[in-house]
């Protein structure tokens, strides 16, 4: 597991939905379901992607309903067709309708950010770039959405504020420029005796020349450039530091990206604008 996917927050997740979705009580299921039945479900995959997701449904189940136990067919990062199983479900049925919601919201999203995380991967996979997400996430659920881009095969970024430093242009500009920013971040992290990496948003060759000049950071963004612009930047860093582009590259613009040597490429599109992949939970009746 990556470092913020530990049990705690997996759990705090988990029951931060269902308090959401079910509240004081799933009363359609209470209704119209008696007490006591087993039944069987199946995720049914509708599109052509990567699943993801399927480690989670199961957290899910067993957290709501430890009686539940899962056949998996198919395991988070593999490549899946309309008409495939994922998996079958069985137990309480109150249980699994309970469930079927949260579970088909999660894999849904997440297996639609895994393909399209796969798909811009490979079309770099000639270059040793790799692909980031961002801080773009959807609000209480960025753990599945990070968990999401891994699986498809990018990497994540900070997760949150606090696990790394970035000084994007916002707080270059309040403090008086690069090299004061720097040195102020410097002292804080040595203050409080914090170990952060530090990574430094420029728009210019002159603005890499100043974070080079005073070599505190690890990383430098660079954002909002042509490749051209990239390619010459990247060479006066020749690997002191960690190169990331950013600043609206799309799939047509990701390759030549790529090609300048950077070494990393941060894409918020990853998260904020994927499709979602279809599927459902249907009940199996024998």
């Amino acid at each position: 597991m990556s470092n913020y996917l530990t049990e705690e927050r997996i759990i705090s997740f988990i029951d931060g939905a269902f308090s959401e979705d079910i509240g004081p009580g799933d009363f359609s299921t209470l209704a119209s379901i008696d007490a006591g039945k087993t039944g069987r479900s199946k995720l049914l995959v509708k599109g052509e992607g990567i699943l993801a997701g399927v480690e989670l449904a199961n957290r899910i189940f067993n957290r709501f309903d430890p009686g539940i136990s899962m056949e998996i067919l198919k395991r988070d990062g593999e490549n899946v067709q309309s008409g495939d199983i994922a998996f079958y479900v069985e137990g309480d049925e109150r249980s699994l309708l309970s469930c079927e919601r949260l579970v088909l919201n999660c894999m849904q999203r997440m297996s639609g950010i895994a393909s399209y995380t796969n798909k811009l991967q490979g079309m770099i996979e000639h270059t040793s770039a790799k692909v980031l997400d961002t801080r773009k996430t959807t609000p209480n659920f960025r753990i599945a959405e990070k968990w999401a881009v891994k699986i498809g095969g990018g990497e994540n970024h900070r997760f949150a504020l606090y696990d790394m430093i970035m000084l994007k242009d916002n707080h270059i500009d309040f403090c008086g420029g690069i090299e004061p920013a720097l040195k102020r971040t410097r002292d804080y992290l040595q203050e409080n005796k914090l170990d952060l990496e530090i990574e430094v948003e420029t728009r210019s060759i002159d603005e890499v020349k100043q974070v080079l000049n005073t070599g505190i950071a690890h990383r430098i963004m660079l954002d909002n450039m042509s490749t051209a612009e990239m390619k010459g930047c990247v060479e006066l860093i020749n690997g002191q530091m960690k190169t990331e582009a950013s600043g609206g590259i799309t799939e047509a613009s990701i390759k030549e990206v790529a090609e300048t040597g950077v070494d990393y490429i941060s894409i918020g599109a990853l998260t904020h604008s994927s499709k979602s992949l279809d599927m459902s939970l249907k009940a199996v009746i024998e």
